[in-house]
């Protein structure tokens, strides 16, 4: 990992993935209020040498972010050499404002999108409302954007299962339904556990579908940490894992350290366990991602 990108690797993330690589990407939080611009761009910067095989661009709840997010992917894909994808929600959108979004990113020249459904906002754990002139479920997005140009495609995976899922059967099939709709890869929520994405890639597999899914990471770098991925992902932080953190959380440094040594071997064993790919998630932070890609293999 960490090796720029085969020349011709192509401009989208379907592409990347069918080089035969483990693929490296980031992801990205669009400016929310003044002084966030600059550290969003420090960071891009920052990472941009990994030569990552392509970078996400979050989309804020209820589309807060929504014409930010569009600029920050048009910017990367003008001013560096990274391939970016802009994330799309349903939320709060009518099925004519989504069209507009999507014609939006094709005049932008950003043909990867990652579809998901999205969250509430204000609450990202409060009942999920429809649009009334939008869509319920992200399948029904992957579709939409399917219909309106050539995009490429990333949809959403849940290790664990979406906090909203009755059952972890019934977040299987309504994954399923998303690859069926037309995505060509997904990206979990955050994996801590190795172990909850190998049972997810099976239960998958089990059903006939081979839809790469790429593995989401997230280094622990201070305590508040582990409870931002429970809230996030609404899967339960890994018991053994909280209690090494629980034993130094009194020295910063060292949850720091530990933080980063975990993040490490989890993307090793992620790897020898054939996953397609590696997304860090950054937070606008680059310190810590950059601590963890350069003790990976390159290949």
């Amino acid at each position: 990992m960490g090796n720029p990108p085969a020349a011709g690797a192509g401009r989208t993330v379907r592409e990347r993935l069918a080089a035969g690589k483990a693929t490296l990407s980031l992801e990205f939080m669009p400016p929310r209020k003044a002084g966030d611009d600059q550290r969003i761009w420090d960071t891009v910067r920052r990472l941009e040498s990994l030569r990552p095989d392509f970078v996400s661009v979050t989309y804020g709840a209820g589309g807060s972010t929504r014409d930010n997010t569009v600029a920050v992917a048009e910017r990367i894909a003008r001013e560096t050499t990274m391939l970016p994808v802009a994330h799309l929600t349903a939320v709060n959108h009518s099925i004519g404002e989504l069209r507009s979004i999507i014609g939006r990113l094709a005049d932008a020249g950003v043909v990867n999108v990652l579809a998901v459904r999205g969250d509430p906002p204000g609450d990202v754990t409060g009942e999920w409302v429809r649009h009334p002139a939008g869509v319920n479920y992200a399948a029904e997005l992957v579709a939409l954007l399917r219909d309106h140009g050539d995009f490429c495609v990333g949809v959403a995976a849940f290790p664990y299962k979406h906090p909203r899922s009755v059952t972890v059967a019934s977040d299987t099939e309504h994954f399923i339904a998303k690859c069926r709709a037309g995505a060509d890869y997904a990206i979990t929520q955050m994996v801590f556990d190795p172990d909850d994405y190998l049972r997810l890639r099976d239960r998958v597999a089990a059903k006939g579908c081979d839809t790469p899914i790429i593995a989401a990471l997230m280094p622990v770098t201070t305590t508040r940490t582990i409870d931002r991925s429970e809230q996030l992902s609404g899967a339960p932080f890994p018991p053994a894992l909280a209690a090494k953190f629980a034993a130094v959380a009194h020295d910063p440094a060292a949850v720091r350290a530990l933080g980063v040594e975990q993040a490490v071997l989890l993307a090793h064993r992620l790897l020898a366990e054939g996953a397609p790919g590696l997304h860090f998630i950054t937070f606008n932070n680059a310190r810590a991602t950059r601590e963890v890609v350069t003790q990976l293999p390159t290949p």
